[in-house]
C-alpha cells in the first residue's frame, strides 16, 4: 500500500503554464490562483469536501478566453490523482454522494477503473455564472477523466440556480473521491479487481 499518496504536476504549454500539488490524506486545504474565481470557488469545494489538500497555479490565455486554463487544471489534476493513487491497493475504487444546495441537487459517482468515461448531464439554467462559461465545467471534468483514467458520472438532478447547480456538483463530486480513494480496512491490501490491477 502506498503510504504517502501525494503528487505534483507541472504542465507547460503555449497556452497555459500549470502547476498542481495534491495530497489525497490531507485535510482539505487549499492555495488557488488561475485567475478565475468561480473556477476557485469550484476547486475549493472539491478540496474541502474531498478532504484533498490542493495547491494550483495556473498562467493561462485568458485573453483569449478560459477554455485552455480550465481543461488543462482538469488535465492536471487528472495526472496528480492517478500519480497519487498509485496501483490501488487496499482502496475501496467506488464512490458515490448525492449533495444538495438549497433546491439544487446532484449526483456524482467514480470509478477508479483504469479506464476514462464520462457521462455528463447537467442542464444549466443559464450559460454563464458571472463571466464564467458553464460549458467550460464539461470541459474540466473531461479533462479529469481521460487522464485520472477513471469512470465519472455526473448529473444535476434538479436546481433553479446556475451557481447552486455547480457548487452542488463539485461538493458530489469531491465527497465521491473521497469514498473511492480511502482504504478498505477488509482489504487486506488488494487491488480491488477480480483482474488483480485496475
Amino acid at each position: 500500500m502506498k503510504s504517502v499518496r501525494t503528487a505534483e504536476i507541472t504542465r507547460n504549454t503555449r497556452e497555459t503554464r500549470i502547476e498542481l500539488a495534491l495530497n489525497l490524506d490531507g485535510e482539505g486545504r487549499c492555495e488557488l490562483a488561475t485567475g478565475l474565481p468561480f473556477f476557485e470557488h469550484m476547486l475549493a469545494q472539491v478540496a474541502r469536501h474531498g478532504r484533498i489538500d490542493l495547491v494550483v497555479r495556473a498562467d493561462g490565455d485568458l485573453e483569449v478566453d478560459a477554455h485552455h486554463t480550465v481543461e488543462d487544471v482538469g488535465i492536471v489534476f487528472g495526472q496528480a490523482l492517478a500519480e497519487a493513487v498509485g496501483e490501488k491497493q487496499g482502496v475501496w475504487r467506488y464512490g458515490h454522494a448525492y449533495v444538495p444546495l438549497d433546491e439544487a441537487l446532484s449526483r456524482a459517482v467514480v470509478d477508479l477503473s483504469g479506464r476514462p468515461g464520462l457521462e455528463y448531464h447537467c442542464a444549466f439554467v443559464r450559460p454563464r455564472i458571472g463571466d464564467f462559461d458553464v460549458d467550460l465545467l464539461r470541459e474540466f471534468f473531461q479533462g479529469f477523466v481521460n487522464h485520472a483514467q477513471v469512470t465519472l458520472h455526473l448529473d444535476n438532478l434538479r436546481g433553479a440556480n446556475a451557481h447552486h447547480q455547480a457548487e452542488s456538483l463539485f461538493k458530489a463530486f469531491g465527497r465521491a473521491l473521497r469514498m473511492a480513494v480511502a482504504f478498505d480496512p477488509r482489504s487486506g491490501g488488494e487491488v480491488p479487481s477480480t483482474k488483480g490491477s485496475l
